[in-house]
């Protein structure tokens, strides 16, 4: 399995702490049958700044203690990037990173009470540079668990969706959890990720939450594929097709 969001570089942001805490976390993805990781620090949330310079550096050093210590598993560079105004301009300079560092695919990270106005100018800016936004954790924003159509928009204008592995399983609470289902039901994510933080409160694990997934999507290859295909082909700069979202009753348009 591969593993797009994980805050697992030491002393970047609100993750591992220290360099014993992201190789605690490193063996408990191994172990949960993870080969690669993309490390998504925070950037531009208000509160951290991490350049993608900054993250290919501690990429680096994090690589070799894995080396080191003989644990065969992968680390990526990436970001979790807040959604701001002209965040394409980020995105070139730096400031927010790709995915890979290949200016193909971003994590973005909207807030957590409200749907900012200019999101769709955002992923549209993003497109039409070859980059494909992908909206982290949609199921725990207030305004996409009220009204889950919401996303559809955005999928439209071509971002795709990223789903944190235990809000399936109701770490997040009951709320997050209907939500979550929701939205693997109408088929609007594309990726599990952990967007783990730590090695005990928020571990890097897929593995129970993707047989979570399966069950409620009726179909064990098709929630797989969320952490081995898609992410694949994401981490190879490849195009993802997705299916298109189911509508219900309440669906509308020009929400934004």
């Amino acid at each position: 399995m591969i593993d797009l969001h994980c805050h697992i570089l030491p002393g970047m942001d609100d993750g591992a702490g220290s360099m014993h805490e992201s190789l605690a976390m490193c063996r408990q993805a191994a172990q949960d049958g993870i080969h690669t990781i993309v490390a998504t620090p925070h950037t531009l949330d208000g509160v951290y700044v991490n350049p993608i310079f900054k993250v290919i550096e501690q990429v680096s050093v994090l690589n070799k203690a894995l080396s080191e210590h003989d644990m065969r598993i992968r680390i990526l560079p990436g970001s979790d990037v807040h959604l701001c105004r002209d965040l394409w301009r980020y995105v070139e300079s730096g400031e927010g990173g790709t995915i890979n560092n290949d200016k193909k695919y971003l994590l973005l990270e909207l807030p957590a009470q409200f749907i900012p106005p200019g999101l769709k100018d955002e992923i549209f800016n993003l497109k039409v540079r070859g980059m494909t936004p992908i909206i982290t954790h949609p199921e725990r924003n207030l305004i996409i668990q009220k009204e889950s159509s919401v996303l559809c928009e955005a999928i439209a204008l071509g971002a795709l969706s990223q789903m944190t592995a235990s809000s399936i399983t109701g770490r997040f609470g009951g709320g997050v959890k209907q939500c979550a289902e929701t939205l693997l039901k109408r088929r609007m994510v594309h990726i599990i990720a952990s967007d783990a933080h730590s090695s005990e409160g928020r571990p890097p694990l897929l593995s129970q939450s993707v047989e979570a997934a399966s069950q409620i999507l009726g179909n064990a290859d098709e929630a797989e594929q969320m952490v081995v295909g898609a992410p694949d082909r994401v981490l190879s700069g490849q195009a993802l097709e997705v299916p298109e979202p189911l509508k219900e009753k309440r669906f509308r348009l020009g929400f934004w």
